[in-house]
């Protein structure tokens, strides 16, 4: 950020007027008027976070003085205030975060929101904005803040599902979509909740499968997937949302191939993923999958289908890719008193060399 927009954000952050917890009606009108918003940075997304229970609401409801609103769904961990508190935007495992606007957010915006955080007396405040909107964020950056490169995929829809399926989707693609239309496959689309047990059965095979790929102890991939995503997130997940959650499941003659999690609004985001290998692999049973959400999203008049963290895995990539998925850099952003991010990371580079573990 050069000195002007930094000087321009202080004086901006001192003519602020701040809301926390953010009140609903200014949440909503701001997140309605946002064409980038994702169901995560609703407040029922937040509200699935504080019933886990681990969490509070820390939402903020930046008035500028030029009348332009602003909103940053939050959560503090737990009862700790002061130098103490930890607030995140959000928290590992809970998607995409960040500022809320009309029109989207803008880098003078977030500078203000930016000077706002720094000066609170917090041991951390974390940002994961959309992957979309990073631009903004970038130039708004304070140089204090800390960034930790990441990589999305994100599917334009532009143009209607014919003019992706013609123009995005690769050959591979389209041939995999058919190969699956013809391997006998039941899709359903379940937005009551009553099939998050089949997608936990599924996702406890592809924890095991994950650790022998990784060369993880099983003990500790499934310690730390059930931490991640214990069965009461994803019930959570489906009565807060009830029809913007959409479980897509694939069936082969009574089993369960694979299925997937999208969450649906003005964008839809590929959440989470899991197979039953054996069946879904030879039947390309994920490619229906995906086929059959973009379409509904589509039709739907959903803006952009957003595939999710890609990190470094170059087959991850290249699965999404071949749905026309773009690459998307984008950082997670840290306001620190402590270098908890830097202790984190060499603590988790560490246990990795132990265990032989292979991202």
């Amino acid at each position: 950020m050069t000195s002007r927009s930094a000087d321009r954000s202080l004086v901006a952050a001192a003519t602020l007027r701040v809301t926390s917890p953010a009140p609903r009606d200014a949440w909503e009108q701001a997140l309605a008027s946002d064409p980038t918003a994702l169901v995560f940075q609703a407040p029922m997304w937040l509200d699935c976070l504080c019933a886990v229970g681990r969490y509070r609401d820390a939402s903020r409801l930046y008035e500028l003085p030029s009348g332009r609103r602003l909103v940053l769904p939050m959560v503090r961990l737990g009862c700790r205030t002061g130098p103490l508190a930890i607030e995140a935007s959000f928290p590992p495992s809970w998607g995409m975060g960040g500022v809320v606007a009309s029109g989207g957010p803008r880098a003078d915006d977030l500078a203000a929101v930016f000077a706002d955080l720094s000066q609170r007396p917090l041991m951390r405040t974390s940002l994961r904005p959309n992957p979309l909107t990073n631009a903004s964020w970038a130039e708004a950056r304070p140089r204090g803040a800390l960034t930790v490169p990441r990589l999305a995929h994100v599917l334009d829809l532009d143009g209607g599902f014919a003019h992706v399926w013609d123009e995005r989707f690769t050959g591979s693609a389209r041939t995999a979509v058919r190969k699956a239309e013809r391997a006998g496959l039941t899709v359903e689309c379940d937005t009551s909740g009553r099939r998050t047990a089949v997608f936990y059965e599924l996702f406890e095979r592809s924890l095991d499968r994950w650790a022998r790929q990784q060369h993880e102890p099983r003990a500790l991939a499934r310690w730390r997937g059930h931490r991640r995503d214990p069965p009461r997130k994803l019930q959570l997940i489906a009565e807060h949302l009830a029809d913007r959650c959409h479980l897509w499941v694939a069936w082969r003659g009574g089993e369960p191939a694979a299925a997937i999690l999208v969450l649906q609004d003005a964008n839809a985001s590929y959440t989470r993923g899991a197979m039953d290998k054996e069946l879904a692999g030879p039947t390309r049973a994920n490619y229906l999958l995906h086929q059959l959400a973009i379409e509904q999203a589509c039709n739907a008049g959903c803006r952009h289908y957003h595939m999710g963290e890609s990190g470094s895995s170059a087959a991850l990539a290249q699965f999404k890719t071949r749905f026309g998925a773009r690459p998307v850099p984008y950082a997670d952003y840290h306001i620190e008193r402590l270098p908890l991010t830097t202790a984190d990371r060499h603590v988790r580079t560490a246990v990795k060399r132990v265990v032989g573990f292979r991202d």
